[in-house]
């Protein structure tokens, strides 16, 4: 395997600030506590803690080639009156017919020939898997460009350092399940093989995540976290 691959840091930006995520919350927080029997007032919850977190979304790239060879038979059609066929050093004769084709074909119908070959088989597999914080399989919902990304996403992470999550997933954990994704099951008799994968890119994307602590009626608690790139509830 190819190990030569570049790895790229990423941090999306925000495009909610602290404020409007209260807002946001003072809107929703009562149907948070919400039963079926009642519903509490805004002024009976309280906003325990808002905090801004990061959160690693893992992208990886590459691309599997092969080429082996394998076992094959191919069936050809041949005139009534051939016999057989000769391949090489290798004699195929024909197929032989059961007595019902016999009686609908007759002495006319063409005969059939099963040659038994090599293939000389040649694979070329190329992917993308992205992975969100807790390791589930996942389409990438951002979009990467100057408009959406940090210009110093390194910087940003250190001065945060105690708010990033990382990925559950170690890059040699998705480099593992591109392999197995890119390498389908090859099958039973196969010879020659010759393979290898090539890792193209891993991207670690940062995506600014609110998350608030929330206490109503009887010190229950919710926690409610919202996208502050898509300024969307989770």
């Amino acid at each position: 395997m190819k190990k030569n691959y570049d790895k790229k840091i990423v941090v999306l930006r925000k495009k909610i600030d602290e404020t409007e995520v209260l807002e946001i919350l003072d809107n929703k927080k009562t149907a948070l506590f919400k039963s079926i029997f009642s519903r509490p007032k805004k002024s009976d919850i309280h906003i325990h803690s808002v905090k801004l977190y990061y959160e690693c979304i893992l992208m990886i790239s590459g691309k599997y080639v092969a080429n082996y060879f394998r076992k094959a038979t191919h069936s050809i059609s041949v005139n009534s009156n051939v016999s057989a066929v000769v391949l090489g050093d290798d004699i195929f004769s024909v197929r032989t017919k059961s007595n019902f084709k016999k009686a609908i074909v007759g002495k006319r119908g063409k005969n059939k020939i099963d040659l038994k070959l090599e293939e000389h088989v040649f694979v070329e597999n190329e992917d993308e898997l992205t992975f969100d914080h807790h390791g589930r399989e996942i389409k990438f919902p951002f979009k990467l460009n100057s408009k959406t990304t940090e210009n110093y996403p390194n910087r940003l992470l250190e001065k945060n350092s105690s708010n990033v999550k990382n990925s559950e997933l170690t890059h040699n954990d998705v480099i593992k399940k591109l392999q197995s994704f890119l390498k389908k099951p090859l099958e039973d008799e196969v010879r020659k093989l010759e393979e290898e994968f090539v890792l193209r890119e891993i991207s670690e994307v940062y995506v600014p995540i609110y998350e608030a602590r929330l206490i109503g009626p009887k010190k229950k608690i919710a926690i409610i976290r919202i996208d502050a790139v898509r300024n969307k509830i989770l």
